[in-house]
């Protein structure tokens, strides 16, 4: 079996978030779920609260000889809005926020870096980059809710 890495992210509904990585080469799976927070094991219902902390979030397995952490980035910066203080789209809270959450050093330094670079570039970029703590897999009913139910998101 290839060597793989995982990658989180939150950028808004994770539906959405999830059908865009679930496009590219590379990424061997995916799950989504609420990382972030404090409450154990919450349900998608506390979750929508905006009282326990957590984000809804991708989890991301990939090969990282098929596709780079840098890669998976650049795809989350194109696919919301990380200017927008929890908020995406018409989804408000702090569950929706922007958030990296790095698996190792690199993932930090590089997301550090990349994001230090959509600032100097004018971006006002409220992402987190924080370590990535315990990943809370959502109701089977929110995994990969597009494949399930079709349809379009927009992400931003």
């Amino acid at each position: 079996m290839a060597h793989t890495e995982k990658a989180t992210f939150a950028a808004g509904c994770f539906w959405g978030v999830e059908a865009e990585f679930r496009k590219l080469k590379g990424v061997i799976d995916t799950q989504v779920g609420y990382t972030g927070g404090y409450t154990q094991n919450p349900t998608y219902k506390e979750v929508c609260t905006d009282r326990t902390g957590h984000a809804e979030a991708v989890e991301i397995t990939f090969d990282p000889k098929l596709i780079r952490f840098e890669d998976l980035l650049g795809h989350f910066w194109n696919m919301h809005n990380p200017c927008t203080l929890n908020r995406q789209g018409p989804d408000v809270g702090s569950q929706y926020r922007s958030a990296i959450f790095y698996h190792n050093a690199k993932q930090k330094e590089i997301a550090e870096k990349e994001k230090a670079a959509l600032i100097k570039a004018g971006k006002k970029v409220v992402t987190e980059i924080v370590p990535a703590g315990v990943f809370y897999r959502a109701e089977e009913y929110h995994q990969r809710y597009h494949d399930k139910h079709g349809g379009s998101c927009s992400l931003s």
